[in-house]
């Protein structure tokens, strides 16, 4: 009889949780858990605390930054950043936020954000341990919010982001009698919250499959001659560039090209930046005066970018048009010169 009477309490606790789904957060969930899922294995973040904290920053990608700024975490700019940037009202009035070319950007460039030392203590945390990390995140002042930690469980709970990872669920779902037993069985003094038995050991499938057959592997010229076929060179200011697509990073593109992964980024003023579609890839060192006289700056614009844009190097530009060195990205419309130029005055 108390087993039947806990039993009809679970089944109530659940269909509550499910009158209380927000259609539109189950359609986010649905669309990014594989991303989440991906952020996971690679860098241990909890895959329900990357759901939550996107959903709650962005309002499942409806918010001004996710739609404006593809920004679904709310990151704001720093002294390193070199992307594109978003300006709104935040904390304080026109605060700059990061804006990413693809939603898809947002969600790698939350995993990179986490793995600075200032997040370090977060990793201490299991990863099943989502009230904790929770909590730690709003220690570490990732939001300035005093209900953040409790916002971000709640969303975790009503939508069971928990079972995430294991089990590929991606809304409460009614469980099978065996699950729901064994959750009364085990834990009849703590509050009823539907878990799932999960295997201990993998299942190993046998096959009778024939063994592939053996594909010679291209030569490093056979590599590069097709990676060009897909990549047409271009050239910008006398120096050849090929465009980045879906899926290329300077590791791969370099073995493609059979150069070192170091030259390659090197050549493109890359040194710890990731790749992104639409990118030049300068085959070769740029050079270190543009085609033209000077160009003007946009508000938002990185340096980085524009020195792309030109074909030239970042710190010949900078020592020409003697930049501060933590200048990242242009503020306000200015004048830089790619060249030295005779003036009226004199010598620029």
């Amino acid at each position: 009889m108390r087993k039947t009477i806990l039993l009809a309490a679970l089944a109530c606790t659940m269909s509550l949780a499910a009158q209380h789904q927000n259609a539109a957060y189950l359609a986010y969930i649905q669309e990014w858990k594989n991303v989440a899922i991906e952020n996971q294995k690679d860098y241990g973040i909890p895959a329900s605390i990357i759901l939550a904290q996107a959903l709650l920053e962005s309002s499942a990608g409806t918010s001004e930054l996710a739609m404006n700024a593809n920004n679904h975490f709310g990151i704001k700019c720093n002294n390193s950043w070199m992307g594109g940037v978003y300006y709104k009202d935040d904390d304080e009035k026109d605060e700059c936020f990061r804006q990413y070319p693809d939603a898809s950007y947002s969600f790698k460039d939350h995993a990179l954000f986490l793995q600075r030392p200032h997040y370090a203590s977060c990793f201490e945390i299991a990863v099943e341990d989502y009230e904790g990390w929770a909590r730690r995140l709003k220690e570490c002042g990732y939001a300035t919010d005093v209900n953040y930690a409790s916002k971000l469980i709640r969303l975790i709970e009503t939508y069971r982001l928990d079972t995430i990872f294991n089990d590929g669920m991606s809304a409460p779902e009614v469980l099978n009698d065996t699950v729901v037993k064994e959750t009364v069985k085990e834990q009849p003094k703590r509050p009823l919250k539907a878990t799932v038995v999960r295997r201990s050991e993998p299942i190993m499938v046998i096959h009778n499959d024939p063994e592939p057959e053996y594909v010679q592997p291209l030569t490093a010229r056979e590599e590069r001659d097709s990676f060009l076929l897909s990549h047409p060179k271009k050239k910008n200011n006398g120096i050849m560039y090929v465009v980045a697509r879906e899926g290329d990073t300077y590791a791969n593109v370099a073995f493609r090209l059979n150069v070192r992964e170091r030259e390659l980024r090197e050549n493109n003023d890359a040194l710890g930046r990731d790749l992104a579609v639409g990118d030049k890839i300068y085959l070769s060192p740029k050079k270190t005066t543009g085609s033209e006289d000077y160009v003007w700056t946009r508000p938002g614009l990185s340096f980085w970018r524009l020195c792309q844009d030109e074909g030239v190097q970042l710190e010949a530009i900078r020592k020409l048009n003697e930049l501060d060195p933590s200048i990242r990205v242009f503020r306000t419309r200015q004048r830089i010169y790619l060249r030295k130029v005779k003036e009226e005055n004199g010598n620029h």
